[in-house]
């Protein structure tokens, strides 16, 4: 069996994220920047927590499998939340681009750490690394405000959504909210379009429903008013759950949150059994190249690489004013699921890697061809 990972242990160094200037968006454009850089942002968690996900044996812990895959059914909630907000402000969701998908490792963006976020099998070290993607850190003000005024890059995912508020707000107040918000309404995708277990979509109209994207975003992921739980009960009608951060916290640490449970005093609630051999390992840095040409395992890598460009490309379309499209995402998603199966269950084709009892695994490397092929291949008018 593979040696505990660490979650820094990486060879290479990590792609790096582009990030926004550090400031609060002065214009339409600036905005159009920065929520695009949020759509990435939502995006880049995606694929590390399909690989904890996919890497869990079979019939094993359920409790994990569903916790994990809760947060990434909100992940995409996000995403399409910041599709929408991005459109009604006159802008347009790009998603079937090279350039949106995060090589991996990458590092931790909108962070002072030299963290890697990598592609890593269910475990501590996969369980770590979530932690710093969803850390509720105290959120400092937004670039601009005196607290800040030393500083010479962003701190926090919560400062970066911190500026992107004071963005909307400073924006409505010099144009006015029907200056600002001029995307055309057919362009939403509503709740009609999008099924998700943790909250709902719901157009974004102008300022009020802007800003509750925003909070609702912010909350499933850090937590509302510096608690353990998010605020589907206040929007949506919905029990309260805990947030993404403290989702994988319950898991890393075994153990539930209670009602009355805060960050500071951990869980107290049941116990959650958690089988840490219960896991196919995988290397972290896998490329499709390491697999041999031929190989059944490299076909089924890179026919995962083309279903993920296909699940993209109908994201991009259901955001670019076919929101009835986004139901052909299901589909995709269970294929790309019997696809990471296929993958996981086989021995590492490298024999050292092998006999480290490492797997073969999903690389996410995804290019123009792919995508030029995804978009010949499927179109909302031929379906």
């Amino acid at each position: 069996m593979t040696a505990p990972a660490s979650p820094t242990d990486i060879a290479g160094e990590p792609a790096v994220v582009d990030e926004p200037p550090f400031r609060v968006p002065r214009d339409r454009a600036d905005l159009h920047t920065f929520l695009q850089a949020a759509l990435a942002l939502e995006h880049l968690t995606i694929p590390p927590y399909l690989t904890a996900m996919y890497t869990l044996r079979p019939g094993t812990n359920r409790p994990a499998f569903y916790a994990v895959r809760a947060v990434v059914l909100e992940e995409m909630l996000h995403m399409t939340l910041v599709a929408n907000l991005l459109n009604a402000v006159g802008g347009r969701p790009l998603v079937a681009n090279s350039r949106f998908v995060t090589g991996y490792p990458a590092r931790l963006p909108y962070s002072r750490d030299r963290f890697p976020v990598a592609l890593r099998h269910f475990g501590v070290a996969a369980l770590e690394t979530f932690l710093r993607i969803e850390h509720p850190a105290y959120v400092a003000e937004p670039p601009g405000h005196p607290s800040v005024a030393g500083d010479e890059g962003w701190t926090s995912v919560g400062q970066f959504y911190a500026a992107i508020r004071e963005g909307l707000l400073s924006l409505v107040r010099a144009m006015g909210e029907g200056e600002l918000f001029t995307g055309d309404p057919a362009r939403q995708v509503g709740p009609q379009d999008f099924y998700n277990s943790g909250g709902e979509v719901f157009p974004v109209t102008g300022l009020a429903s802007a800003l509750k994207a925003v909070e609702v975003i912010t909350d499933q992921g850090e937590g509302a008013d510096r608690t353990v739980f998010d605020t589907d009960d206040r929007f949506f009608g919905e029990v309260r759950e805990p947030a993404h951060y403290f989702r994988f916290n319950e898991i890393l640490q075994q153990r539930t949150y209670g009602p009355q449970d805060t960050p500071a005093s951990g869980p107290s609630g049941p116990a959650l059994e958690v089988g840490w051999s219960d896991v196919y390992p995988v290397d972290s840095e896998a490329k499709v190249r390491h697999y041999p040409h031929g190989s059944a395992v490299r076909e089924a890598a890179e026919r995962f690489n083309a279903g993920y460009a296909r699940l993209l490309w109908v994201l991009e379309c259901a955001y670019g004013g076919r929101p009835a499209v986004l139901r052909e995402a299901v589909p995709v998603m269970l294929e790309l699921r019997d696809l990471a199966e296929r993958l996981y269950r086989n021995p590492h084709p490298d024999a050292e890697k092998a006999a480290r009892g490492l797997h073969a695994s999903a690389t996410y490397e995804v290019t123009e061809a792919h995508f030029a092929a995804a978009r010949e291949r499927w179109s909302p008018d031929r379906g």
